[in-house]
């Protein structure tokens, strides 16, 4: 009885899940009756061609309820596929939400894997829902979820990225380089180009922290590049840098003419002043000395 009155609140505020009544519902009235029409048939041929079931079901909100335990109810709640072979598939789509969701039954999970479901959410529907395209987007998923099924869909290739030798793990860092505007590309150039300068100019400069300040920029002048550009350019702007500053450095640490314009330069100079500066302040250039005297601790301190 205790337990049932812990889990009263979850069955009274739960989202309902409604009857199942053709293959494409639609609550949010955003997609037009031709569309469903047409692809009520297509889904409709394709089970009497395989028997799969796919069903779409679009609504406004999930009204505060978990994405994945809202879908895997509404499955089962639908009984989508065969008794036999589970080899129905629900697309859900929350629209306030902005959350989506394949769900797929168990007949089927060998053919529609986890990975190749998020490929078909994240490079067939999501590109066009950015745009508003709802209809375009649902028929390039369904089509996709089909095409997986009958075995005509596949997930193109990872790039290789061999040819960057060390550098290949970058090629894991890249995907975001694909979704980033060309404005925003362009922005984000400048801006990480003209911080990391700044850093740079000092770090090809200075005698010693220099040094340091070289090796520490390593990650920096490769992931930037990378997570903008992708991966090819980031390693050969990672290779630019690294090479570029490390040979100009390597000029003034082992030739005479760079160890003389290094001497010559401002970091250098500001270093030796400011020695000097307190050589000088430390040393005694008056005519007056101490003549020896020690103190201890007498006297008095006050303001005023």
């Amino acid at each position: 009885m205790v337990s049932f009155l812990f889990l009263l609140p979850i069955f009274i505020f739960a989202k309902d899940v409604p009857n199942l009544k053709a293959r494409v519902t639609d609550e949010t009235w955003t997609l037009h009756s031709d569309f469903v029409s047409a692809l009520e048939k297509q889904l409709k041929d394709h089970e009497k061609k395989t028997s799969n079931q796919i069903a779409v079901y679009m609504f406004p909100s999930l009204e505060g309820e978990n994405l994945e335990e809202y879908s895997i109810r509404v499955a089962e709640a639908w009984k989508l596929g065969q008794k036999e072979k589970d080899n129905g598939v629900l697309l859900l789509i929350a629209m306030e939400d902005r959350k989506l969701r394949i769900e797929v039954g168990y007949g089927l999970e060998g053919v529609l894997t986890d990975v190749l479901c998020h490929h078909i959410i994240e490079n067939e529907i999501k590109p066009a829902f950015k745009k508003g395209e709802f209809d375009v987007g649902i028929q390039n998923g369904i089509k996709a979820i089909m095409g997986a099924i009958e075995g005509e869909y596949h997930m193109p290739e990872p790039k290789d990225y061999s040819h960057l030798g060390p550098l290949s793990f970058l090629g894991d860092l890249s995907g975001a380089s694909d979704e980033l505007p060309i404005g925003l590309k362009i922005f984000l150039t400048f801006f990480i180009v003209f911080v990391l300068g700044i850093f740079t100019f000092y770090a090809a400069n200075a005698p010693y922290i220099g040094w340091f300040l070289y090796f520490f920029l390593f990650p920096f002048w490769s992931l930037f590049p990378t997570a903008i550009h992708g991966a090819n350019v980031g390693a050969a702007v990672f290779l630019v840098y690294a090479i570029g500053v490390g040979l100009y450095k390597l000029y003034h640490l082992l030739t005479p003419h760079g160890r003389q314009r290094m001497n010559q330069s401002s970091f250098a100079s500001s270093s030796s002043a400011s020695s000097s500066s307190g050589w000088s302040s430390g040393g005694s250039s008056g005519g007056f000395r101490g003549g020896g005297g020690s103190f201890g601790g007498g006297g008095s301190s006050g303001s005023w």
